[in-house]
């Protein structure tokens, strides 16, 4: 693998420079991915479909999905039509710029944008091609992360910045052919007490358990965890916890309240976590983006099962927004942009135990993985000089992309052929898309 890029006069230039590429890490820089158009000021989430050796990045600078080529690690299309990057203020305004959560299944990329709606693409039809699908939510805010099920038959999006928030549930395409015939299943909100209205409380990333068959949402802030707490009802620092929202997609309900044991639906209160992300890794585990964003005091990272509902706290890792476990090195690899000693891609193995951590630019959020080529995605903002407010405030972005303009770093785990075996209670589909 070539770990040069070339600019536009053609010099070549040098990528994977420290402290982004340590030379001690496990996980090793390996090469970077230049974009083309705007420098990168802003992104959101991204995707990885692994047999189609695809990654997506929601890439508001330049106002479309990035697509870049896993097997050979280079930039191939975007797909095109998104609000872009929208300011208030001189800075990014996360609520009304887009794209935003993407995910995917098959021939079908799903996004959402700035204007509250689900944009449909059909990866068959010729570059520049406009989405196949574009329905509201029926907000006046973006339309954030989301998930499908295993069969991509079902998809749940979040509107975060709605106040209150919500999610809602679609008909998806699976791998049907023909035209795309996406519909609005539910919209999906929380009970009023569990997360008061008119405080700026979200929602964050869902995951879809296959073995549960639920859909977990990330709460990063509710009322009354514990008994008390400001939620942003007093002045002063946050101090309550979050929650994980569950849901049944085969028998949904208008309004969430507290968890019901019984129909393993409703919100669970967490200890010590205001988390973003959420991943299923191994024994319906789902690791927790928890992070001091959400609560000052919340310092740590949080494994919760799926079905027991016991949880283990990792620490010395936190500020994490978008994690992925990637099922071909069994790791958890998260988007640590607000860990305390910088913005960091944190490393976590099958057993909740920290490997490393890796400094990233700032702002470095995103992550996701290949799970056939134990690739590791990674995007960086470009400089501030460059792009002003938003941009990378540390030198780790350009030392990593070799240039000012950001990039998508890639990251290589080499397994051993022992790390290899399949875990016995893992389901190898939970996580194919």
């Amino acid at each position: 693998m070539v770990a040069a890029l070339l600019s536009g006069s053609g010099a070549a230039l040098a990528v994977c420079v420290n402290p982004g590429a340590p030379t001690d890490a496990q996980t090793k820089c390996l090469t970077a991915v230049l974009i083309p158009g705007n420098p990168l000021r802003s992104f959101d989430i991204s995707w990885v479909n692994s047999d189609r050796a695809e990654y997506y990045l929601g890439d508001r600078s330049n106002a479309g999905v990035d697509v870049i080529d896993t097997a050979h690690n280079i930039w191939k299309r975007r797909l095109p039509g998104f609000t872009g990057v929208a300011l208030k203020a001189g800075a990014v305004d996360n609520n009304h710029s887009g794209p935003d959560g993407v995910t995917s299944f098959g021939r079908w990329v799903y996004a959402g944008d700035g204007d509250s709606t689900l944009k449909v693409f059909d990866l068959t039809l010729p570059i520049g091609s406009p989405a196949s699908q574009i329905i509201s939510t029926g907000g006046t805010t973006r339309v954030d992360e989301m998930a499908l099920t295993t069969d991509g038959r079902v998809l749940l999006a979040a509107n975060n910045a709605e106040d209150p928030p919500f999610a809602t549930l679609f008909l998806a395409n699976g791998n049907d052919g023909g035209p795309s015939h996406v519909a609005k299943l539910n919209k999906i909100s929380v009970d009023p007490k569990i997360i008061p209205p008119t405080f700026g409380l979200s929602l964050e990333q869902p995951a879809w358990d296959q073995r549960t068959r639920r859909y977990y949402v990330s709460i990063p802030v509710i009322a009354n965890n514990p008994t008390g707490c400001n939620y942003g009802q007093l002045t002063g620092a946050i101090t309550c916890d979050g929650g994980l929202l569950v849901i049944d997609p085969a028998s949904p309900t208008s309004l969430y309240g507290a968890y019901d044991p019984s129909t393993n639906t409703g919100v669970v209160s967490l200890t010590k976590c205001g988390p973003n992300g959420a991943t299923v890794g191994l024994h319906d585990d789902l690791l927790l983006g928890c992070t001091p964003q959400n609560n000052p005091s919340d310092t740590d990272t949080l494994v919760i099962n799926a079905k027991t509902k016991n949880y283990t706290l990792v620490g010395n890792i936190t500020g994490s927004d978008e994690v992925w476990f990637n099922k071909g090195d069994r790791r958890y690899y998260l988007g640590a942009s607000r860990e305390i000693s910088g913005a960091a891609l944190g490393v976590v193995d099958g057993t909740s135990v920290l490997i490393e951590t890796i400094p990233q630019s700032t702002g470095s959020h995103s992550v996701a993985a290949d799970s056939q080529r134990n690739y590791i995605y990674v995007p960086q903002v470009a400089p501030v000089s460059v792009v002003g407010s938003g941009g990378d405030t540390t030198t780790v972005g350009a030392g990593i992309c070799g240039g000012t303009n950001g990039c998508v770093a890639v990251f290589v785990h080499h397994v051993d052929d022992d790390d290899q075996e399949a875990d016995a209670d893992f389901d190898h589909h939970d996580h194919d898309r």
